[in-house]
């Protein structure tokens, strides 16, 4: 089995991201960590190369941090609030959503994001076409930035 790559740096106490997101899940204890931990799940198994990484924490609280995932370029964000959780796709407006699974931020014109509330059902089948769309357009995206090879 292939071993997760995350951002190599280990960060708050010699913690690498993965063990962070790990904590978050299990601080936040409820729904919002099930749904957190459900869909970080998904994300993995669609793509064993994915890597993992907390972005813009605060320094006076280890436990901040938004968790990312990243292939050719970021894939999403996952946060957490009260009433939701929110997974913001960096292109979402360049994605494909045939499943109609975007129903937040919709009125930008780069970002897309699903909010999951509690008791709702997550159409994994949907999502992970998603998400393995949204590298798709990475990869292509990455390849024809000057000096990469196609």
């Amino acid at each position: 089995m292939n071993e997760l790559k995350n951002d190599s740096k280990e960060v708050n106490g010699g913690e690498t991201p993965s063990q962070l997101i790990d904590a978050r899940i299990r601080e936040l204890n409820d729904w919002r960590g099930q749904t957190l931990a459900r869909v970080r799940s998904l994300i993995r198994r669609a793509d064993p190369e994915v890597v993992e990484k907390m972005k813009w924490a605060k320094p006076s609280n280890t436990m901040s941090g938004v968790p990312v995932w990243s292939h050719a370029g970021m894939i999403c964000t996952g946060e957490t609030y009260k009433d939701k959780v929110k997974f913001t796709f960096a292109k979402g407006a360049s994605v494909e959503d045939p499943a109609g699974l975007f129903n937040s931020s919709l009125e930008g014109n780069i970002r897309r994001a699903i909010d999951f509330h509690e008791g709702e059902m997550i159409d994994e089948e949907a999502l992970r076409a998603l998400i393995l769309t949204a590298i798709a357009l990475n990869v292509s995206t990455s390849n024809k930035r000057p000096g990469k090879k196609a």
